[in-house]
């Protein structure tokens, strides 16, 4: 699932990357990002480890890979390091945006893997990527003074009224848990603390490049959650402990790795509310691979509720487009979680 990250609404002159190309990576890496949720599923289950300790695995092997595309990146250009001077006692320069971040992306992906662990990959993934827009737009009006419109405004309506055929709408199948829900929800809201947070120092000018930021977010995340990985259980119990490696190991490479590399690079050129638009594949991939490939049953309240919460994400960068011109939109690149 995307990560939050600022980007500007008009495409870039400067890049080498044509646009068509920029929107296959971006299709690519969404689609990636909707494995997330089978592939972690899958290991939760054979190899009996918890939302926490398969997110801190997630993490540390992202963070490796990353910082090898990091070097990589760096290779042959000159880098000039320049620190101000501060006072005593103070935080370094970004120490606030790095915690911040890695705090929130932590509880993002955390967050949302027990909600596919408490109420299936279909559900799971579609209300967190539903609703965490949806939490942006309402964030952004409240705290940052942002105007919604009255496209905005419908579209949030839409939004609620998809979630509550969701939830109301549950024959008792277990198809959709309270409790997989609320942890959806929890997700969604580390999403929008971050893109809100992203969206702030974008207008105060001290945005940050989106790699770097993705880089130490995770350093944020790996250390934070290894203390609670570690009494969850680091390791896996199973006897099919080759299955766990390799699932594991596409966990890493292709939907966080790969994807964000893929996604940073389709970033540069691709607008920001068609990226809004072309990363509802991952629900998309999410919820075909769980009802086709893994039996989860998808109910007739269940579909509505997607598709209504689905079109108002739609319905919702249309209206951020037209209420904005070309300011900066806060965007998530969650792979998904």
């Amino acid at each position: 699932m995307p990560e939050n990250l600022p980007h500007s609404d008009a495409p870039s002159a400067v890049t080498g990357i044509p646009v068509g190309r920029g929107l296959l990576y971006v299709a690519v890496a969404a689609a990636s990002w909707g494995t997330t949720g089978a592939t972690a599923d899958l290991v939760m289950e054979a190899g009996g480890l918890g939302p926490v300790a398969l997110t801190f695995w997630r993490t540390a092997g992202g963070l490796l890979l990353l910082l090898a595309v990091r070097a990589l990146r760096r290779r042959g250009a000159a880098r000039t390091a320049r620190r101000a001077p501060r006072a005593a006692g103070t935080l370094p320069r970004g120490a606030a945006r790095i915690l911040v971040t890695g705090l929130g992306l932590t509880v993002f992906q955390v967050a949302y893997f027990g909600a596919v662990d408490g109420t299936g990959i279909a559900v799971g993934t579609v209300v967190t990527l539903g609703a965490a827009p949806v939490l942006v737009a309402i964030g952004g009006r409240l705290f940052m003074g942002e105007r919604l419109g009255g496209g905005g405004v419908l579209a949030v309506a839409g939004a609620f009224t998809g979630l509550s055929v969701l939830m109301l709408g549950n024959d008792g199948t277990g198809a959709v848990r309270p409790v997989g829900v609320a942890l959806a929800l929890l997700s969604a809201a580390g999403y929008a603390v971050v893109t809100l947070y992203a969206r702030s120092l974008e207008h105060q000018g001290r945005a940050a490049d989106p790699f770097t930021t993705t880089v130490s977010s995770f350093v944020v995340g790996t250390v934070a959650l290894l203390p609670f990985a570690a009494v969850e259980g680091l390791w896996p119990r199973t006897r099919e402990l080759g299955r766990v490696l390799w699932l594991t190991g596409y966990l890493v490479t292709v939907p966080t790795a790969l994807a964000y590399g893929l996604f940073f690079a389709g970033l540069v050129v691709v607008r920001a509310t068609t990226v809004s638009v072309i990363t509802l594949l991952e629900p998309v991939t999410a919820a075909a691979i769980a009802v086709l490939l893994l039996g989860e049953r998808l109910t007739a309240a269940t579909a509505a509720g997607t598709a209504v919460l689905l079109c108002a994400v739609v319905a919702l960068a249309v209206a951020e487009t037209r209420g904005r011109g070309a300011r900066t939109a806060g965007v998530v690149a969650a792979g998904e979680g």
